[in-house]
């Protein structure tokens, strides 16, 4: 849908813009010419990648620093990336941690800062972004979700279950906002390759993360709902979600 030319001109907040998957997207984005506003944690990285962009021809580059668990400045964000790029109508919310299970389940204040910025932090955003959408009568808000909100599993419940909540309030809103213009995708990776998961075994299920940003950036293209990427991931947890618990309860997932 989107060329970068004309009236075809995207113009995309980026949340978590430094993170590995989020910066494959905006690279794809900038080589066709769109409008991007970057938010992230990180000055230095950001400004490396909001360099990288501008290098790569993309229409215009906004940047802000940003922490997703400061949840008074999301409006302000929404406010200052509409306002820098002359308008708004793509958002992609692809912040977060990758939780320290063990961790989690001795450290209440810990594991519930983690649902937080995995989970509560990414209900905030997706709210005022979905108000902002329905009274212009049109967007897109793709959220990065996971496989791993699926089902809980002993390995990752914590990280999990935000996720769960993710794709929950994100098919909600998306049945809500259908009827006024305004998109919701909710993208489910499975293993990526990224600085966050660079300590973990890697094996034939990982992809890259260029792979996951084409996926990411058809689906907003074309309206797509619920995207497990790669697409084989949607089989996967076909099966896993139908284990029936007497036998899930054995396994070592």
């Amino acid at each position: 849908v989107a060329s970068g030319h004309g009236d075809n001109m995207r113009k995309i907040l980026i949340v978590g813009a430094t993170s590995g998957m989020a910066e494959a997207c905006a690279r794809l984005w900038a080589q066709r010419g769109d409008h991007l506003f970057l938010a992230a944690r990180n000055p230095s990285q950001l400004q490396s990648v909001g360099d990288d962009l501008r290098a790569r021809g993309a229409g215009r580059v906004g940047q802000q620093v940003f922490d997703a668990n400061d949840l008074s400045a999301h409006a302000a964000l929404l406010a200052e990336a509409t306002q820098v790029l002359g308008g708004l109508d793509t958002v992609l919310i692809a912040h977060g941690t990758l939780t320290d299970q063990e961790r989690a389940q001795q450290d209440v204040a810990y594991a519930l800062q983690e649902i937080q910025t995995n989970g509560t932090s990414v209900v905030s955003l997706m709210t005022l972004a979905g108000e902002q959408f329905a009274q212009q009568g049109r967007g897109a808000i793709a959220v990065i979700s996971s496989v791993a909100g699926d089902r809980g599993r002993q390995s990752n419940y914590v990280y999990g279950s935000a996720k769960a909540l993710v794709s929950a309030f994100a098919s909600g809103m998306r049945q809500r906002l259908a009827k006024q213009g305004v998109h919701v995708i909710t993208i489910k990776p499975g293993f990526v390759s990224t600085p966050m998961t660079a300590h973990l075994k890697q094996g034939a299920l990982w992809a890259k993360p260029e792979q996951v940003a084409k996926d990411i950036a058809r689906a907003i293209d074309q309206g797509q709902r619920v995207v497990y990427t790669p697409g084989f991931w949607r089989w996967i947890m076909l099966i896993i979600k139908h284990i029936p618990e007497f036998v899930f309860v054995k396994l070592k997932l």
